[in-house]
């Protein structure tokens, strides 16, 4: 018994002196209010991120990169890269883009139609297909 009455001491001041150390090298924990606007953000973002994967995971998009010499693993890890307000850029022009691409075949096609209007009604004479009635 006096072998622990002894060793008590020095054992209960090497306890104290660990809880300081530990109470000293620990950061306190700053709690704060999250307002409204971070959250929806937040989730809009985390959104955006899904609709990005999952366009660029379709197959006929992925043959597409693959045809133009690019890796769809490099291109999804891009996207994760990706800060939220290019995120929310990329989103926004993918909704304002033409659903058919590019409108230059659109141009085209409707040329193509005038010219074969006025070429029926006989004001031009492009196209040596049409039969003109003079």
């Amino acid at each position: 018994m006096e072998i622990f009455r002894r060793l008590t001491k020095p054992v209960s001041h090497l306890v104290v002196l660990s809880l300081l150390a530990l109470n000293l090298y620990l950061p306190a924990a700053h709690a704060g209010m999250i307002g409204t606007e971070a959250v929806v953000n937040a989730a809009q973002a985390q959104q955006n991120r899904e609709r990005l994967h999952n366009a660029f995971n379709r197959d006929d998009v992925q043959a597409q990169l693959l045809a133009r010499g690019v890796d769809p693993a490099q291109v999804q890890a891009r996207v994760d890269n990706l800060t939220d307000e290019e995120m929310q850029t990329l989103a926004t022009n993918m909704d304002q883009l033409p659903a058919g691409g590019d409108s230059f075949v659109g141009a085209l096609v409707f040329i193509f139609l005038v010219l074969l209007i006025t070429d029926l009604l006989g004001l031009t004479d492009i196209f040596p297909f049409v039969k003109h009635n003079r």
